[in-house]
């Protein structure tokens, strides 16, 4: 039987697990999955690694924010990325490398991961999850959102031209999510095989 004969186009995998039984036990699921999601992310975020000549490290976290945007789906994952980033923002040192507040150059990747949690959680919820490319256009989609943001702030907050920007705040992490866009083809569409024999 196939995948998307088990689960129509509109679902998400969080959408998988088991009923809750009343509407309060449906919240509290909900909110358990946003309050999870946050936390992967500032986990994920702790995983940094510094790039030279750039403010921006190499890090877990946006791979965190795509999946969880793409798991949960745009409500969920965007509630669970603005829990990150206000909780971040409200001291909670659990931006990258422990960081926290609204003050340094790489703010602007924040937000970026928050609205991209947004696109790739409504792409995810019309089957841009289920196939191996699929999965690619919408990582790569989520992704420069991401940059879209962070770049341009980068620019501003860091006193650079855009063009030093892009050269300090993208072009050294390319490689990187290219490796993390094929991590996800692999384990988005093996998740939705896996929720299929199940069903």
């Amino acid at each position: 039987m196939s995948t998307a004969a088990v689960t129509p186009t509109g679902t998400v995998l969080a959408d998988l697990l088991p009923t809750a039984s009343t509407a309060t036990r449906a919240r509290v699921r909900d909110a358990a999955l946003v309050v999870g999601g946050a936390a992967l992310t500032g986990i994920a975020a702790q995983m940094a690694v510094p790039v030279p000549g750039s403010p921006v490290p190499v890090t877990g976290q946006t791979f965190a924010a795509l999946l969880v945007g793409a798991s949960l789906g745009t409500g969920r994952g965007l509630l669970s990325l603005a829990l990150y980033a206000l909780a971040g923002m409200a001291g909670m040192p659990w931006f990258a490398g422990g960081a926290s507040g609204t003050g340094g150059v790489t703010f602007g990747y924040i937000v970026g991961m928050l609205l991209a949690s947004g696109l790739v959680g409504a792409l995810a919820r019309r089957g841009g999850d289920r196939g191996v490319l699929r999965t690619a256009a919408t990582m790569a989609a989520g992704t420069a959102v991401i940059y879209g943001v962070g770049v341009p702030y980068l620019a501003l907050s860091g006193g650079m031209s855009l063009g030093q920007a892009v050269a300090v705040g993208m072009v050294p992490f390319l490689v990187g999510d290219a490796l993390k866009a094929a991590l996800a083809m692999g384990a988005l569409p093996t998740a939705w095989k896996l929720a299929g024999r199940r069903g």
